[in-house]
């Protein structure tokens, strides 16, 4: 499985504006493309930062959904007021412990490392940060993305609500700056959002 990932950086104001062009115009559009798996939309309302992930059953059909997806991703850029960044990523990891609610919230991680370790880092982000992120109160759901070529990866987490998350942070931080020194990895970003849209049909992976 794999995924591309647009973010679109604006102001507080143009969010909602955003939200509404992605459930209205853009979903409707990615979803009925061939071997299209589901789309999500995290939003950060205090900084304008929206994350808009369309999943697919293989690079191939990603590869072909370009052309369809160009003019979609420049009218979101025209809105929110800024150029689109994008990246293609594979599906390492997708872990569900229940669907996410309305008002769920996400937790997102971006690193940096030798591509050499990708799968060391892989097999440990498995056996080790998972079943921690399991424990967190609220918890709904894992991911972690790669892009082996560069050595990137954006890992991300689902709460039922910002309470919960809000209550995991001190515990989460610890964790990820201990798994980064253990895996020599950078952490090059990080992030928290509402989950505005939530319809990735990626299977389980763990």
């Amino acid at each position: 499985m794999y995924a591309r990932s647009t973010t679109l950086t604006g102001t507080p104001m143009t969010v909602d504006d955003g939200i509404a062009y992605v459930c209205d115009e853009v979903m409707p559009a990615i979803t009925g493309m061939p071997g299209n798996v589901g789309l999500s939309m995290l939003a950060d309302r205090e900084t304008g930062r929206c994350v808009v992930t369309s999943s697919w059953r293989d690079r191939e059909a990603m590869a072909a959904s370009e052309d369809g997806v160009k003019g979609l991703r420049e009218r979101a850029g025209s809105i929110f007021g800024g150029p689109p960044e994008v990246h293609e990523w594979e599906v390492a990891v997708m872990h569900r412990r229940s669907e996410a609610p309305t008002g769920a919230c996400t937790r997102v991680t971006w690193t940096r490392a030798d591509p050499a370790d990708v799968d060391r880092i892989l097999d440990a982000y498995r056996t080790i940060m998972v079943p921690r992120m399991e424990g967190y109160g609220g918890f709904c759901s894992v991911s972690l993305f790669l892009d082996r070529e560069q050595g990137l990866g954006v890992s991300a987490v689902t709460f039922e609500d910002r309470e919960c998350m809000a209550a995991s942070r001190t515990h989460a931080r610890a964790s990820r700056d201990d798994f980064a020194r253990l895996m020599r990895m950078e952490i090059v970003d990080h992030d928290e959002f509402d989950l505005v849209l939530a319809h990735l049909r990626v299977p389980e992976t763990v």
